[in-house]
């Protein structure tokens, strides 16, 4: 008796050939509608961004552009940057620095495998995470020169304790001012941010040495720019970053008075 062969369905349908429905000429599109096309346009914008922050540290280190060129421009890109990812959609595809470079093959050459994970390192990944220009970072004497002709210079001078005078000003100013935010309770990233980038600003434009307190404003501030903009600090944190705010403002008051 011969065995029975085991039945298989076959399917009915016929599957068009592919170069029917298909044309290799046709764009492939990355998006149906306008929101995701604002999308994937932010995500450019971020991505042109990193790749001129990263131009724009080399130029620096190698002396192609001058400090004031490139504080402003660096400024600019970190502002540009941070308001993109303001909106949740883009944030979420962003998801984060290290991240969008090693998906989207940003300074390929810059990749390095540790831990069996791909990390980022650049110039530009190291100065979005820090959130503020190597000028503010490590301000110094330089900073706060001002360049003359020796043909100019009493005027010069004179230009010079009048520029001092006003930023002494607006440095007290913004020191009382992020002292009562901070007594007042704010605590979002987006309430203290601005209120401290004001602060170490003005304090550069004064400040010729360094000093303890100015440093701990920094690392406050890189505290913050790591910070989502709905996050707050801790009380805890909100008390400790007002005594070392307070020290710092003792410290610069001393200063202007010796």
């Amino acid at each position: 008796m011969s065995r029975q062969t085991p039945y298989a369905p076959t399917s009915s349908i016929i599957s068009p050939p592919l170069a029917s429905n298909i044309s290799l000429d046709e764009e492939v599109k990355l998006y149906t509608t306008s929101a995701k096309r604002e999308i994937y346009e932010d995500l450019a914008e971020l991505y042109s961004i990193i790749v001129s922050l990263e131009f724009l540290e080399k130029a620096y280190t190698r002396d192609t552009v001058n400090q004031a060129q490139y504080a402003t421009t660096c400024q600019r890109l970190l502002t540009q940057y941070k308001s993109i990812l303001k909106t949740p959609e883009v944030a979420a595809k962003f998801k984060d620095i290290d991240t969008f470079m090693n998906g989207y093959k940003v300074f390929g050459s810059f990749v390095l495998i540790l831990a069996y994970k791909k990390v980022s390192y650049s110039s530009a990944s190291y100065r979005l995470k820090i959130g503020v220009p190597v000028t503010v970072e490590h301000a110094g004497a330089d900073s706060v020169a001002i360049t003359t002709g020796t043909s100019a210079k009493e005027v010069a001078e004179a230009v010079q304790v009048f520029l001092s005078s006003v930023n002494r000003l607006f440095t007290t100013k913004n020191f009382i001012t992020f002292m009562d935010a901070l007594k007042l309770k704010y605590s979002a990233k987006d309430q203290l941010h601005p209120l401290l980038s004001d602060l170490i600003t003005s304090l550069n434009n004064v400040t010729v040495q360094e000093f303890q307190g100015r440093s701990k404003i920094v690392n406050w501030l890189i505290k913050l720019n790591q910070m989502n903009a709905a996050d707050e600090i801790t009380e805890e944190q909100s008390r400790q970053m007002l005594f070392d705010i307070e020290q710092a403002y003792n410290e610069f008051f001393k200063g202007l008075s010796s």
